[in-house]
Parts: C-alpha cells; structure tokens; sequence
C-alpha cells in the first residue's frame, strides 16, 4: 500500500517554532512528527510515503539520508507553488506514478487509527473515496459530516452553528482513495479536496466514511502541539511511548520537573520549575526561572516566570522577566 502525506503548509499557525524547523519535524515525545506518523501508516500496512513538500526537502533528507522512516520507503513531490489539498495530492500521484488504491494522511495528524481497517472498509464498500471521522463536542469550527446507514457520505456542513449539525462528525483527515478521485482534480491548480473534490464524489453517490474512537490530534496550533506531548507522556496514546528527559539533557538536580518534556541538549538550571511544558532541543532554562504550560526552543533567563508561552529558538526571556500569554519573536525568522 502506498501513501501520500501533506506536509505542503507553511506552519503559520506553529510560528515562531517553525521560523527554523519544519513543522512535521518537530517533535512529539523527541522523535518528529512525521515519524510518528509514517510510524502509524506502516503498522496499517503502508510501504512507500511520498511526502508532498511545498518547500525544499533537504531537512527531511538529513534526518532519513537512506530514504527510510520506519521501515517506509520515503519519496519527495515538492510543489513548483502551492497547489491546496487537492492539486498537492495529484501532483504527489503523478509524482510518484501511483496508480491503484492509495491512503492520504495529513501531515498535522497524530493518531491512533487502524489504517488497515480503514482500507479495509473502502474496499468492502466499493468507495471512490473514504473518509476518516471522529466525534467531538462541539462541532461548530468544524466540517461536519453526515452519513446514511451503510457510511455512505451524504453532505457536509461546514462550522454548523451550535445546535444545528446533522452530526458530531468531523473529517478527521486520513482519506483512502481511488486513482479516479485524482482524475477529477484538474492538473497545476490550486485546488480544495475538501472543498472542490469531495463534493463532486458525494454527488455520484462514491464517498464513504468510517468513524471511530481512536486517538486523534490535529498538531497544527501550540496548545494542541503541547497537548500531544503531553499525551504522550501520559500514556494515552496506543502504540507509542516517551521518557521524560533525554539523556542527554542536563538537568540540575535541584531543579523540579513535573509533567514535562524535556529535549536532547536541553539545560535546566539550579532551582528551576519546568511544568506542564515542553523544552525543545538546546533550549535553556537558567537558575530559578518557571516554565509553566509553555513550549520553549530558546533562552529563559534567571528568575524569570513563562506562563501559557511559545518561545522560538531566538527567543530569550530576560532575567527576572515575566512572561505570560506570548509567542516570542513575534514575527518570522529571516
């Protein structure tokens, strides 16, 4: 079985930890995103990942420079400019000569999905295309999907207003699909699947989809990027585990760590609280300085309080700061 995973975006939403590592290389419990996830793709039965870039692929070939991640072949399509969902996946197919039934991951996705079951139920159901669902609370922000009793797609809704969706169904954004599905994206546009394609399979009666309760997380935003280390270490997720600190760490032993991630050359100094956070590889957090429910690539000074923050890697909290609901730098680095 062959994939393709979307990890075109620019990772606005992740800034300023993106500015300098590409989002699906950042990393959940130390090993990036997108080996966690080709990781999960492999354990459904996938061999072959073509990773559809619309940037250089040169951070992903220093981090697999055999061209394998988890035992999967690995293939770059990088974008000549950014084709949306749908152009990036016909791109990624020509790319790649993909011809027959295919999975689509979206590269922002953790989950603990049985990829197998899901092609599995495709093919059981002579789909054109096959969504993955899952439950959530309050679908208003989402995409709604409403299904007949056989999971056949009837409509979507999209950011239904409270109370008035048909489902608490949402595109959870692992697809399998038809070659056919790709012949209906026209070539070299920039094109939604969600939005352009997708509808246009509905309306010929192919769009099928299956929901289920596994675990699932959208990276995209810090709070959710926190959240899904955190999970981690908390051991929620089905297949995948963590240690605390990395052994290459340098934690001071009179420093508290509660709760947290900490990375690979990471320093923590004398009489420092790190809680509920996470601290990404070379960060540094000096003497007596609090890290709480933030992520923090850069420097935080002695004696200084980071609460509900995202620090990039050019970041410094001066000694004695207090810091509290902050993305710093606040703007790209160049």
């Amino acid at each position: 079985m062959r994939a393709v995973v979307l990890v075109g975006g620019f990772g606005t939403r992740l800034r300023p930890l993106t500015a300098t590592v590409p989002k699906p290389m950042l990393p959940v419990g130390h090993v990036p995103i997108i080996q966690r996830l080709t990781a999960n793709l492999a354990r459904g039965g996938v061999t072959e990942v073509t990773l559809a870039l619309g940037f250089k692929p040169e951070p992903f070939l220093e981090a697999f420079p055999d061209g394998v991640c988890e035992g999967v072949q690995l293939h770059y399509a990088v974008e000549p400019e950014p084709l949306d969902t749908a152009g990036a996946i016909r791109f990624a197919v020509e790319s790649a000569g993909i011809d027959s039934t295919f999975v689509v991951a979206n590269g922002d996705v953790l989950t603990d999905l049985d990829i197998g079951r899901l092609v599995a139920f495709h093919r059981k159901r002579g789909a054109e295309g096959t969504l993955h669902l899952i439950d959530v609370d309050d679908p208003s922000a989402f995409g709604v999907v409403a299904l007949d009793a056989n999971g056949r797609v009837e409509r979507f809704v999209e950011k239904p207003a409270p109370g008035t969706a048909p489902s608490h169904l949402i595109n959870a954004g692992t697809y399998v699909l038809e070659p056919s599905v790709v012949a209906r994206i026209p070539a070299g546009r920039k094109v939604s699947i969600e939005r352009a394609t997708f509808p246009l399979v509905v309306a010929d009666g192919g769009l099928y989809a299956l929901a289920t309760d596994d675990y699932w997380i959208d990276t995209g935003r810090p709070e959710l990027y926190l959240e899904a280390n955190l999970d981690l270490l908390a051991g929620l997720r089905a297949y995948d585990t963590c240690t605390a600190v990395h052994p290459t760490a340098r934690v001071h032993h009179t420093a508290a760590v509660i709760g947290s991630i900490i990375g690979h050359d990471v320093e923590v100094g004398a009489g420092a609280l790190v809680n509920r956070s996470v601290l990404l590889p070379r960060a540094v957090v000096e003497a007596g300085a609090l890290v709480e429910d933030s992520v923090v690539m850069g420097r935080v000074g002695e004696g200084a309080h980071v609460r509900r923050s995202v620090l990039g890697a050019v970041g410094v909290v001066a000694p004695g700061e207090q810091l509290e609901d902050v993305r710093r730098p606040d703007s790209d680095v160049t």
